[in-house]
């Protein structure tokens, strides 16, 4: 079946590859934590071995993190029942050790001389599943799913905000990071986590006294004024800041171009949600925002490509197969059990991710001449192989030698050079 078979036909053109190998990387961070964070991050970094890939650290700290939500959501499916303290502060740990390690990778590449446009790529991926655990993670935490249209809120503000992110730099050229961002909001969550796990859970079921509101409504509005700040500050970037011709895009195309695929993952979210005569959401929270997730991270990630290759962004993608299917079975009065569909989505969903980011990975592995989870050493006194060369010369393609971001380096993830 065409449909599946990836390793037929190539993803990125050639002409994407050589922008690829051309791209930039520019970005720019104001964060409040991150020079806090900076000496733990370089002594965490001096005591990993040399012989360890950047893209193997990322991957392990992603695995761990949804490990440890999977485990909560075990306990509490759906956010309304009480889990365990220890699964909470698993979370925590989990969380903590995957933005550890999401920090350091770009240092190691920059230790190690293996930086790349595939490191930027391969982080910005593994960024866009974890948020779609840490977010569910941290509403279970409070018990959210109470209130089921707060628990649908913020996950999926949390979701279009971290495509924002990426659509404004589409736009700009140019990753942004504000004083209250990404580092910030993971400690926070890694606040709640701990919170519930040393005075439980039901902490959060409390009322505020002279508020006459339930103590989890703090984070909740603390959340909703960030979501807000953050909206309006990549709004303005994307009308105002397009690097391209005419104010274009990065590739030349409408600033506005990827308002659809977001669009297209969300608005039926919303409405198959609402709609839904068996309560689909509310009675499996955690599979449906799961499921719409991984859907989500594909046309992120597919939206992070056409920045680093400078190409337009293709709006319709095979991962919305399974919430076309869950609509269209709405429509025909449910003519299929929903949650058959749900789970089907998921699965689709995560398996079409998977295969997709594997099959990108291995077209520029094989572009670049370097591998993906492997350090290649050259013995001392040997003549340097070309394609160690090749990702050498792009170990700083982002910003000037003096520039050094969280990650130790330009070429892996956040640097301090100024916006160009």
């Amino acid at each position: 079946m065409a449909l599946l078979a990836y390793r037929d036909k190539h993803i990125l053109s050639a002409q994407q590859l050589r922008k690829l190998s051309e791209h930039k990387y520019s970005c720019f961070s104001a964060s409040l934590l991150d020079p806090l964070l900076q000496p733990w991050w370089n002594w965490l970094v001096a005591q990993t071995p040399l012989w360890l890939a950047p893209n193997l650290i990322t991957i392990v700290g992603l695995i761990l993190n949804v490990v440890t939500t999977l485990i909560l959501i075990c306990y509490s499916p759906n956010g309304v029942e009480a889990p365990p303290r220890w699964t909470c502060l698993l979370c925590a740990l989990g969380l903590f050790i995957y933005q550890s390690l999401d920090s350091i990778d770009g240092k190691q590449a920059r230790r190690t001389n293996t930086s790349s446009p595939l490191g930027e790529l391969f982080d910005h991926g593994c960024d866009s599943i974890s948020t779609v655990f840490v977010a569910l993670s941290a509403c279970i935490s409070c018990q959210l799913g109470h209130y089921p249209n707060w628990l649908f809120f913020q996950c999926f503000c949390a979701i279009a905000l971290f495509y924002c992110a990426h659509w404004q730099t589409y736009v700009s050229g140019t990753m942004r990071f504000g004083r209250i961002d990404v580092t910030e909001a993971q400690f926070s969550i890694i606040a709640i986590h701990l919170v519930s796990a040393a005075l439980g859970p039901e902490i959060w079921l409390t009322k505020l006294p002279h508020f006459n509101c339930e103590s989890r409504f703090l984070p909740i509005y603390v959340a909703c004024g960030v979501d807000l700040i953050l909206a309006l500050r990549y709004t303005k970037c994307i009308l105002t800041e397009g690097c391209g011709k005419n104010g274009s895009s990065v590739a030349g195309t409408s600033v506005l171009s990827p308002s659809i695929p977001l669009t297209l993952v969300v608005l039926p979210a919303l409405m198959i949600a609402q709609k839904s005569p068996q309560n689909i959401f509310t009675e499996h929270a955690s599979v449906y925002i799961l499921a719409f997730g991984m859907v989500a991270a594909k046309v992120t990630n597919k939206l992070v490509i056409a920045h680093m290759t400078k190409a337009e962004m293709e709006y319709l993608d095979w991962s919305l197969l399974g919430p076309s299917l869950l609509f269209l079975n709405q429509y025909f009065n449910c003519i299929v059990p929903e949650i058959w569909l749900l789970w089907f989505t998921l699965i689709w969903g995560t398996q079409d991710l998977l295969r997709y980011c594997a099959q990108v990975c291995l077209e520029i592995c094989q572009h670049l001449r370097i591998d993906l989870f492997r350090i290649p050493y050259t013995p001392k006194g040997a003549a340097t192989h070309p394609a160690t060369a090749s990702v050498s010369s792009q170990s700083n393609f982002g910003s000037s030698g003096s520039s050094a971001d969280k990650n130790g380096g330009s070429a892996h993830r956040k640097s301090k050079s100024k916006p160009h």
